[in-house]
């Protein structure tokens, strides 16, 4: 455990703190170079967007840093009903708006927000308080398991609508990790894990694009201008970057070869301008970030801040598994599914989201050595 400061402190976590900037910087130059070429007439359109998004984040980081987490455990079911209530505004008409197939974004006004990126996050605050409150439950019968469950179930089903298949399984992986550390019994888990698995398999191999891009991301190269193509430019870009990079800017997978080349896949634009350099050096601050959120996680539990352990082994689960997932699919190892890079990609909801979630993490580090630690209060501190 980290060294206890005096009662009056401001404890900041300055190691994470250093990540975050690290990756928003990275990511604001690397969205900026992918994007350049996109829109002739603007080439700083995507820039000046990302850029604003940023700002939006930090504001959000800002406010979650100043209030104490407490206030978000008071408002589980208030986060639970807005959560849900996005999931099923983006599926209708009047409210959501449709990019490829997808019904994925609510429009309001002149922007659009893609609905699961807060939602996820306000289901990730209910599965943590409600692991807190009904801890005793949770860990001696499997009741106090299918009440969460069923709340994960009902969200997982308005993904699948949209569809999202991609955000269907973090959210499935994150609140699995919460339940898991806030006590559920691990034959519990496994059984619900195995349902879930197997649902989302048969799932996977109902819907014929999706089977394609199961079976074409084994061997992208049996069809290299069809199905395969979005993963050959993207192997072809890592392949280029070799160990120094070709220099920043000068990728040329991105001029129109490589789809998506400033949100899902900008990763691969990355490898190809920094290579192996930029590409670990991004892999370890994604791995310090990680790694500070389950530290956090581990202090806050044995401090007796549950909720706040809980809700930071979450971020931590989620933040991780968005970056792996993403890397994954840029390298071949995976499936391609629509998961942005955490504050690397263009993406603006993804942005905002991500620094809020993060926002919670530098709070907590406050809260457990910032002269404000809460042993034991309203019951929600074991």
């Amino acid at each position: 455990m980290s060294a206890v400061v005096k009662p009056d402190d401001i404890a900041f976590d300055v190691p994470l703190i250093c990540a975050i900037v690290g990756l928003v910087a990275i990511g604001t130059i690397v969205v900026t170079s992918a994007s350049v070429s996109i829109v002739a007439d603007q080439p700083l359109y995507f820039l000046v967007r990302h850029l604003g998004a940023v700002a939006l984040g930090a504001v959000g980081l800002a406010l979650v840093v100043s209030l104490p987490t407490d206030l978000w455990y008071r408002l589980n079911w208030l986060l639970l009903v807005a959560g849900l209530s996005l999931l099923v505004l983006v599926l209708l008409p009047s409210f959501g708006h449709t990019v490829n197939g997808s019904r994925r974004w609510l429009e309001l006004g002149p922007i659009t927000v893609q609905a699961s990126e807060p939602a996820r996050l306000a289901l990730l605050l209910y599965i943590a308080s409600y692991a807190v409150r009904r801890g005793t439950e949770l860990g001696t019968s499997l009741k106090g398991l299918v009440r969460p469950l069923a709340v994960v179930g009902a969200a997982a089903a308005l993904l699948l609508l949209e569809p999202d298949f991609g955000a269907t399984v973090v959210l499935g992986a994150t609140s699995l990790a919460v339940l898991f550390v806030g006590g559920a019994r691990l034959r519990d888990l496994m059984l619900a894990a195995l349902t879930g698995g197997t649902l989302l398999t048969l799932l996977a191999f109902s819907a014929e694009y999706r089977v394609v891009r199961l079976m074409s991301f084994r061997d992208p190269w049996a069809d290299p201008y069809d199905t395969g193509f979005q993963l050959t430019q993207a192997l072809m870009a890592i392949g280029r970057g070799e160990w120094g990079g070709v220099g920043l800017g000068e990728s040329v997978q991105k001029l129109f070869y490589l789809p998506e080349a400033h949100t899902d896949f900008v990763f691969a634009v990355l490898v190809e301008e920094l290579g192996f350099a930029g590409a670990t050096l991004v892999i370890g601050l994604y791995c310090l970030v990680v790694y500070r959120a389950i530290a956090l996680g581990r202090e806050a539990l044995q401090s007796g801040m549950v909720f706040q352990g809980l809700l930071a082994t979450g971020i931590g689960v989620m933040l991780g598994f968005e970056a792996f997932v993403n890397m994954g699919v840029n390298a071949g190892l995976l499936p391609t599914k629509g998961l942005p890079l955490p504050l690397i990609s263009y993406g603006r909801a993804s942005t905002v989201i991500t620094l809020v979630a993060l926002g919670f993490l530098l709070r907590i580090h406050h809260e457990l050595y910032g002269g404000q630690r809460r042993l034991v209060q309203r019951g929600h501190v074991r």
